[in-house]
């Protein structure tokens, strides 16, 4: 069965568009549907010197396969003119535009995933617009619990207890109830959405040395062995705490499915020193497949024709790949 599959650009002024272009060069098996600005596709394909022919998506017909050198839009209007390099705050209303377009299409069927671009945080912020980033506004949007993110580079998986959050403020949000939930929904897409019959997590401290027997801190004690021991005691191999420093070397990999960090630079350099422009960003804990590309908008080289697709185009097969098991 030919299923849609959702892509929102970001920021416009960034390397999303041209990426698009790039992707909708290529036959998929899937339908492919831009949420996005038609002309602002059209313009950039045109400037990076892709041939992209721009239809209209129609919502009632039967999804096909996605064909080379064109590309299905549902259109969401520019608020301004974009320009390729140049941040503007009037367009951060047509990003988040975009992605409840996007979200609710996924939410109510009418998408089997959703594939997003890189955004800029910092100019939705800017515009007056609360934005931390993608994982928590479509766990908003969807109306979900704590989301979860997880990065894959091969077999790499990376999942991270807290997000985008001052480094000050993570050790209060690292509890033993979000680790244990973090740690269950790790579990629950290691062997429900990648089909490992039994997922092994291993489970990072947060201090130097995984706090050193309590000498460089007793979060590893207080906080994170409890949820270890409630998570063993219902059948999840978690091992750890683990110190970080040591965790990512191939024989400890070689004995564990993913990874669980409790912070975002705890996890996520040693992932893109792996696979940067080939990783893939998944959000677990939401009621639709979404996945991104693993890095940012890159303004300097929007609209020169350099920018690497291949970021997204393994976000797209993993998006293809996990709605069809959701489909199954």
């Amino acid at each position: 069965m030919t299923v849609r599959i959702a892509l929102t650009p970001g920021e416009p002024a960034g390397i999303g568009p041209d990426l698009l272009a790039h992707i909708a060069g290529e036959d998929w098996p899937v339908e492919l549907v831009a949420v996005a600005d038609p002309q602002l596709l059209a313009a950039r394909a045109r400037a990076i010197g892709l041939p992209l022919v721009i239809e209209p998506y129609e919502a009632g017909a039967a999804p096909c396969a996605h064909r080379a050198g064109h590309l299905r839009v549902t259109p969401v209007a520019l608020r301004a003119p974009a320009q390729a390099g140049r941040l503007d705050t009037a367009n951060a209303a047509y990003v988040m535009e975009t992605l409840r377009r996007a979200t609710g299409g996924c939410h109510s069927g009418e998408f089997a995933a959703l594939v997003t671009g890189p955004v800029h945080k910092g100019v939705i912020n800017d515009a007056g617009m609360r934005f931390s980033g993608h994982t928590e506004f479509l766990a908003e949007l969807t109306g979900a619990g704590p989301p979860l993110m997880l990065l894959v580079a091969g077999s790499l998986r990376v999942a991270l207890v807290t997000t985008h959050l001052p480094l000050r403020e993570v050790p209060h949000a690292v509890t033993t109830a979000r680790v244990r939930q973090a740690a269950l929904q790790l579990h629950e897409a290691l062997h429900g959405l990648f089909r490992i019959a039994r997922p092994r997590i291993a489970v990072l401290g947060l201090n130097p040395h995984a706090g050193e027997s309590g000498h460089l801190g007793e979060e590893e004690r207080t906080v994170i062995e409890p949820a270890l021991r409630e998570l063993r005691a219902a059948g999840i191999e978690a091992s750890g705490p683990l110190p970080a420093d040591s965790a990512f070397t191939r024989e400890q990999l070689g004995r564990c499915d993913a990874v669980l960090a409790m912070y975002h630079d705890q996890g996520l350099p040693v992932l893109k020193h792996v696979g940067f422009g080939t990783a893939v960003n998944v959000t677990l804990g939401l009621p639709i497949v979404r996945t991104s590309v693993d890095h940012g908008t890159a303004l300097e080289l929007a609209g020169t024709g350099r920018a690497d697709p291949g970021s997204l185009a393994a976000a797209l097969r993993l998006a293809i790949e996990l709605a069809g098991q959701r489909h199954a």
